[in-house]
């Protein structure tokens, strides 16, 4: 179902992980390269739960947590997650806008 997601322009991979990080299924690269990506997007959300959990604390407002998601910019790629989705993408060729609501939509099949 998530490889539909391959067809939003500039998308290169997507994964789906469970959450303990393993790979549930995932698309647009090899299957050992899939698993570590499942991994790194896992432990990204991790990370980013903890850190909307303090931001939560010091501010004492709300909004923060749960995260909605998160994305993660490089040079020319960024990788985008909601859930328990995480995709790849060219960011000359993919619209962060539409690949987040995607990824939104899909987080919840």
């Amino acid at each position: 179902m998530i490889k539909r997601l391959l067809a939003i322009d500039g998308v290169m991979a997507i994964c789906h992980f469970r959450d303990d990080g393993a790979l549930v299924e995932g698309y647009g690269m090899p299957d050992e390269m899939l698993g570590g990506f499942a991994k790194f997007a896992h432990d990204y959300k991790r990370l980013v739960q903890g850190n909307a959990d303090q931001l939560s604390m010091f501010t004492q407002m709300g909004g923060w947590t749960p995260p909605g998601g998160w994305v993660v910019e490089g040079d020319g790629v960024a990788v985008a997650s909601i859930g328990n989705l995480a995709c790849l993408m060219n960011t000359a060729e993919s619209s962060r806008n539409e690949v987040m609501k995607e990824l939104e939509e899909a987080s919840h099949w």
